[in-house]
């Protein structure tokens, strides 16, 4: 789940919200109360950022740097569906990986 949150906060930074520094350690986060906390922080980052898009927004070209510390380009709103895939991909595998520790449907 930490990885979920720092790529979310890392795109949400790439776009021009809230600025994160690096990637988050999992380890910062030993309690789910510690990870929810940081997580409010960024919902409310990704809120504000929301709130002052505009239409024409969706179509400026974003500059960033990739993992691979390479330089690239990308449509802000490309940018935002990418990381909005990204986010179900992962959402999609939590229950999966619940179910496969032996929590039925309704436990989670």
């Amino acid at each position: 789940m930490v990885h979920v949150l720092s790529a979310e906060w890392g795109w949400l930074s790439r776009c021009g919200g809230l600025e994160r520094v690096g990637r988050l350690n999992p380890g910062d986060y030993p309690t789910v109360e510690s990870l929810l906390e940081t997580w409010n922080k960024v919902e409310i980052g990704v809120r504000d950022f929301l709130s002052k898009l505009k239409n024409e927004d969706l179509a400026r070209n974003v500059e960033y740097m990739s993992d691979e510390a390479e330089g690239r380009s990308m449509p802000l709103g490309e940018l935002m569906q990418h990381a909005a895939n990204h986010g179900v991909h992962h959402r999609g595998q939590v229950p999966l990986l619940l179910r496969l520790l032996g929590y039925a449907r309704g436990q989670f």
